[in-house]
């Protein structure tokens, strides 16, 4: 999936509305746990960073709810700014040893040299993407979701047929556009957008019926950025391992299994779902597109 809200955040109060309802799904480990001990091979003066004893992590511009909060990574508001922060704590890493930096989505995705440590940015963990870079341990199980605004008439969808005559739209190299043409399947070959400022101009003023977002997304958006914004419901996860995002490192990095171990255990002492009730709670109880 990735497929970024692109506006700014009017104040905290859509976040915090959000973090009042129920808990987001679990991710599900495909390992067992690492355990506490695992991790003592992982301090900060024995890995191997960009610069030594300092952690540095990116994300894209401009980083957004509710991932992140006012476009502020290093505040540790948001799912993804909170999660980086967990794991780096996990690691030893205290916050006056980290730094953002900022990196395009697909930047990220390339083969070669980066310039981060670690990517937090939505990145769904896909075979054809980890043949360029190394992935975490899955940190958030995904949904993707269909949204549209009062008058497209797909509003009323409840099933996968219902969309087969609609024209719909998600971000260009996405999971979110998979979705459509491999899970959907419209009769209409999908719009493909650079950005969610262009999926929400182009859904407004009616050039498609409906666009895929991550489930997350689909909340903030419709309740806090789309204009009569309308969530039609959840997209059945595709065959086999479910959608998952991990954090992104350069392929071959000597920081990959620490970084693994280290969300393993935020998953087995429960720091993962608390961290999701916290920013993501409004995810639950979206109607499901059979």
């Amino acid at each position: 999936m990735k497929l970024h809200p692109r506006s700014t955040v009017a104040g905290g109060t859509a976040i915090a509305m959000l973090a009042l309802a129920a808990c987001a799904p679990v991710e599900k480990p495909d390992r067992a746990p690492a355990t506490p001990a695992a991790l003592a091979s992982c301090a900060p003066g024995t890995l191997t960073t960009l610069s030594a004893g300092k952690l540095t992590i990116a994300t894209d511009d401009p980083a957004y709810p509710p991932w992140f909060a006012d476009n502020r990574p290093d505040s540790g508001q948001g799912f993804e700014s909170a999660i980086a922060y967990a794991v780096a704590e996990k690691l030893g890493y205290a916050r006056d040893q980290i730094t953002w930096t900022r990196v395009p989505f697909n930047d990220a995705l390339t083969p070669g040299p980066k310039k981060f440590d670690f990517d937090i940015n939505e990145f769904s963990i896909t075979a054809d993407r980890a043949q360029a870079v190394d992935f975490s341990t899955p940190y958030y199980e995904v949904t993707q979701t269909v949204i549209a605004v009062k008058g497209s008439k797909i509003t009323s969808a409840e099933s996968l047929a219902d969309l087969k005559q609609a024209k719909l739209g998600a971000q260009v190299d996405s999971t979110s556009y998979r979705a459509i043409t491999e899970i959907v399947k419209p009769e209409t070959a999908p719009a493909v957008f650079k950005d969610n400022d262009d999926a929400k101009k182009q859904l407004q003023n009616g050039s498609v019926d409906g666009i895929v977002v991550d489930l997350p997304t689909a909340f903030y958006m419709t309740s806090a950025e789309l204009d009569g914004g309308v969530l039609v419901g959840q997209l059945p996860q595709p065959a086999g391992t479910p959608e998952q995002f991990g954090l992104v490192l350069p392929k071959g990095s000597a920081l990959t299994s620490c970084l693994s171990q280290a969300v393993d255990v935020l998953r087995a002492d429960g720091v993962l779902e608390s961290i999701q009730r916290q920013w993501l709670g409004g995810v639950a109880g979206a109607p499901r597109l059979g």
